[in-house]
């Protein structure tokens, strides 16, 4: 297969000269790990501590990897990215909350990017995450099997009302809709919530996808139990399929609790089980969608390849490839020129707010080795093309 990767005409063609220094300022920072914890501790200060450091964070990291603010905000980049065939997942990043009034404002807000993705064709998916819409501590509660309060199954009920309400909808607009892995102690609960609405709502086609963290030994088989499930009940399966994006917390948890680690032996035994769920899914297309959420170079070009092998078009509308707004822009460009489906997520919300989203995302690209070089090599390539004009 041709490596089309390597092109940073194409992958760089929707930034300026400045947006490319400045891009190339942020991952030298990322590159230096003291300097990212240095920074993310005087951030997360700055913030508490009400300094007016917002106006610095705006212009540098949250412009680089958020669309803005609010949804309004972002369709000035949905669009920019859409001239070059690049989609927008809409995704409200705001992290860690606790109350009901704000799970109904995710709910809200969540309702109103499914809207969005209805009206616009630059945007196929819509996206929450189950904290989002209730307590991580009562999903961890009822993985665990335990006994809830009466107040706790009022408050689950909430939650189940909360998903169902936004299945509902995203199947009546006819919007496919993405829901996020997260933690493995909280996500059994999230997992049999989803199923259960795959279950009423993908009885036509898939419309609700689940997320499968493949640097979890576990989920392959899952996956084929789901599947096995699906063909007797008659409900197709979305599934989005990631690496993972809380590793250390998960080998920390399992030490400290005396557990067996849920995460692969190594980075190779982890690619493996990723390129296997894909193959998977591909043998399996006619009851499956995937969205294949990807930094990776080599599975990706995998990816391509079981395609052409089975004659599959690149626009499938069965397949979708995904990254991060930001982040592997030789990725996501080059796949669109080439005619294949590809989305990148598109975090927003409130700056403060989604800080620690972007904290998360300067630490993975600190712990993934190779990623943040291969931002700047690329950078650096497109620089030196530019100036030899």
């Amino acid at each position: 297969m041709e490596k089309i990767f390597n092109n940073t005409q194409v992958a760089f063609a929707l930034k300026s000269d400045t947006e490319l220094d400045r891009a190339y300022f942020l991952f030298k920072m990322i590159d230096n790990q003291p300097l990212v914890r240095i920074g993310t501790a005087v951030t997360n200060f700055a913030l508490k501590a009400n300094l007016p450091v917002e106006g610095l964070i705006r212009a540098t990291v949250f412009d680089h990897f958020c669309g803005g603010v609010n949804e309004v905000d972002c369709l000035s980049v949905v669009d920019k990215m859409f001239t070059k065939g690049v989609s927008s997942v809409l995704d409200y990043s705001v992290e860690g909350k606790e109350e009901e009034d704000q799970f109904d404002a995710a709910l809200e807000m969540t309702l109103k990017t499914i809207e969005f993705a209805k009206e616009r064709k630059a945007i196929p998916f819509a996206v929450f995450k189950p904290t989002g819409f209730g307590r991580f501590e009562l999903y961890e509660k009822l993985g665990e099997k335990q006994t809830l309060t009466t107040e706790e199954k009022a408050e689950w009920n909430r939650v189940v009302e909360r998903f169902d309400l936004v299945c509902k909808d995203a199947h009546s607009k006819n919007v496919a809709l993405l829901i996020d892995g997260e933690e493995s102690w909280m996500q059994d609960a999230a997992d049999d919530l989803v199923t259960e609405m795959m279950r009423k709502y993908n009885k036509e086609k898939p419309i609700v996808f689940n997320t499968l963290q493949m640097y979890r030994w576990d989920r392959l088989d899952y996956l084929k139990k789901l599947h096995e499930q699906a063909k007797k009940e008659g409900f197709f399966i979305g599934m989005k399929l990631v690496r993972g994006a809380y590793m250390e917390k998960e080998i920390a948890r399992a030490e400290e609790k005396g557990y067996p680690s849920p995460i692969c032996a190594s980075k190779e035994a982890t690619d493996e089980n990723y390129d296997a769920a894909v193959r998977y899914m591909i043998d399996h297309l006619d009851s499956m969608s995937i969205f294949a959420g990807t930094h990776n170079e080599e599975s990706t070009y995998m990816l391509m390849e079981l395609m052409q092998e089975k004659g599959i078009k690149s626009n499938d509308d069965r397949i979708w490839f995904g990254q991060l707004y930001g982040m592997s822009d030789n990725i996501s460009y080059n796949l669109a020129a080439n005619g294949y489906n590809v989305a990148k997520y598109l975090p927003f919300g409130p700056v403060k707010d989604v800080m620690p989203y972007l904290i998360r995302r300067a630490e993975e690209n600190t712990s993934v080795a190779g990623q943040t070089s291969r931002e700047l090599s690329m950078i650096k390539a497109e620089r030196n093309r530019r100036k030899g004009k």
